[in-house]
């Protein structure tokens, strides 16, 4: 039975992607996952809305497993997938027959399916706001915009969506930023006080429009989905999350402002999965050699555009047991003037590729990467897993009497949940990046988009620190307490000539800056994608005077307050106590 409803489910359901922002219901997938009541990988995310539809026929056919509030969230969530399910959602306030169509207030959106399930469609409003207060000031984030999915012939997913933020409020206007040079990468809350670089903090990353009262930045996401129950090649625009890792991960975080990509996703078992994109990204880098030319009254201009740069990536994912998972790949990072054909080969080893397009006339290599992923549950209710970003490797390193270190990151982690309370929860995850893990000596190489890093937000040379104690005590709400140390260690350059010596510098020996928080927050999600939630949080920020004498011509050299101002926002340096307060429909 259970097999059947899978399989009429990946013959049915949009091949649309939820995103990682509807965090209750990922949550709530998380929770059937360490109960046992369900059997998926979780290193590549989102999810699509086809897989979801699958995972909750799953936990409908063995209901028997879950307790009451978990079969409340259960229909809850059945309802919200009820098109990729055949049938019409049902809501409080809503003018509807029931079978084709409905138009409803609570959640606000219009549903329509053909009598013959060919076409599906649904469009929502997208509307919030949030309040951040402390002693400092009050900042106001709203956003407003709308969302469409439609599905076609069940094989043809179109999707797009439009947010309109602006941030708003004190510490974010003109009269802490007085000139058009301070804001030229807009409001602070997601950057540093020098405005130079994103702050390091797990927020997700924007690109701003300048304005004097803070910054405007609008998000369009969206994309066109070929599908059939073993796979699909979509043009998209999403963040996605590549490791497994429940506060950030450091493969792809998701973090950075998501790129249009060519994706492929083939699950031709349910053993196997194969993820592959190839992304357009933002370098922040001008190319000094192309420009527009613009005449003005001053004279001729020249408008310079900033360099290409683009990725490719593959992840291959395994469960041969259901209580394993192991997922690993590559990626390359290149700069040119065009696209280059080779990669967008989905199954190949970026690097040996590279080398061949290069070294024939010696000049630099791209950027490539490798990085694993691991998932294991042996017991009920346990998860551990991990996952390792490898830049560069070189096995001699490992040995004592080597001093370089290579560059990488690694990540571990535990979820001990359901028991003995049902809907307690307890995570730990604790994160290492060594010196050069993510930077290049080529700017525009380095494993960034827009300025955001894509792996951990911290970057390299720090540590992570991370554990949260949650409970679920009713149908849609989540409270949990959580504790984070970040720690930036001394920051280098990547410089070619001098690479040596700077991966043979001890890592993790100078703290340049340090950010603990304190946070407890309450989620309720009152209808699919309709949250209101609460945040008391208080951190404690600081910078560090950089006490080496033997200074590297690569390093990043300054006080306390130098490194405090590049890595996070004034509204939270020193010690703070804020409380935010947020309420969204659509998300």
């Amino acid at each position: 039975m259970v097999i059947l409803l899978c399989v009429s489910a990946w013959g049915m359901a949009q091949n649309i992607p939820v995103p990682l922002t509807q965090v209750k219901l990922y949550d709530f997938l998380d929770e059937l996952l360490a109960d046992g009541v369900l059997v998926h990988q979780t290193a590549v995310r989102p999810y699509s809305r086809k897989q979801v539809a699958t995972m909750l026929l799953e936990a409908q056919a063995a209901d028997t497993l879950l307790n009451i509030r978990q079969k409340k969230d259960l229909a809850f969530y059945l309802n919200e997938y009820a098109l990729e399910r055949d049938t019409m959602v049902s809501n409080y306030v809503q003018y509807t027959d029931h079978s084709t169509y409905n138009v409803s207030l609570a959640d606000p959106q219009f549903s329509y399916r053909s009598k013959d399930n060919m076409f599906k469609m649904r469009l929502r409003p997208i509307l919030g706001g949030k309040l951040l207060m402390s002693k400092k000031g009050v900042i106001f984030h709203r956003w407003y915009g709308a969302e469409l999915q439609m599905d076609i012939a069940k094989h043809l997913s179109i999707w797009g969506s439009l947010r309109d933020n602006s941030w708003s409020g004190d510490w974010l206007n003109k009269t802490y930023f007085p000139t058009d040079n301070d804001r030229r990468l807009g409001a602070c809350i997601h950057y540093g006080a020098s405005q130079l670089q994103p702050a390091l903090m797990p927020i997700a990353g924007v690109q701003y429009k300048e304005a004097n009262y803070g910054g405007d930045f609008s998000d369009s996401k969206g994309g066109i989905s070929l599908y059939t129950w073993w796979g699909s090649i979509s043009v998209q625009r999403e963040n996605i999350r590549w490791g497994d890792a429940y506060h950030a991960s450091n493969i792809l975080s998701g973090r950075a402002p998501a790129a249009p990509m060519i994706s492929l996703q083939l699950t031709p078992c349910k053993w196997f999965q194969f993820d592959y994109f190839h992304a357009w990204l933002v370098s922040n880098v001008v190319d000094s050699t192309y420009y527009y030319v613009e005449e003005t009254t001053n004279g001729t201009v020249r408008n310079y555009r900033p360099m290409n740069k683009f990725m490719a990536a593959n992840m291959f994912t395994f469960t041969p047991i259901k209580q394993l998972s192991i997922s690993f790949g590559n990626s390359i990072i290149y700069a040119e003037r065009s696209i280059q054909a080779a990669y967008f080969i989905p199954i190949a080893f970026y690097k040996s590729l590279d080398h061949l397009l290069t070294k024939g006339v010696r000049t630099q290599n791209q950027n490539s990467q490798a990085f694993a992923s691991l998932s294991v549950r042996p017991v009920e209710h346990l998860h551990l897993y991990g996952s390792m970003f490898v830049d560069e490797i070189k096995f001699s390193r490992f040995k004592p009497s080597n001093k370089e270190n290579n560059p990488l990151s690694y990540l571990v982690g535990f979820n001990w949940s359901g028991w003995p309370v049902k809907g307690l929860s307890l995570k730990a995850e604790f994160v290492r990046s060594y010196i050069a893990s993510y930077i290049h000596s080529i700017e525009a190489l380095d494993y960034t988009t827009n300025s955001f890093d894509m792996g951990h937000y911290l970057g390299d040379n720090a540590q992570s620190i991370y554990a949260e104690l949650a409970y679920r005590p009713i149908r849609g709400m989540l409270i949990k307490a959580s504790y984070t140390n970040d720690t930036k260690y001394n920051s280098y350059a990547y410089l070619r000539n001098n690479i040596s010596a700077t991966i043979a510098q001890k890592p993790f020996d100078y703290a340049i800056f340090r950010n603990e928080v304190v946070q407890l927050d309450g989620v309720y999600e009152v209808h699919p994608n309709m949250y209101m939630t609460l945040t008391l949080q208080y951190n404690h920020a600081r910078g560090f005077d950089n006490i080496k004498t033997d200074a590297l011509p690569s390093e990043d050299i300054g006080n306390a307050q130098y490194y405090l101002d590049k890595y996070m926002p004034r509204y939270f340096q020193g010690k703070n106590l804020s409380v935010s307060a947020a309420f969204s429909f659509g998300f």
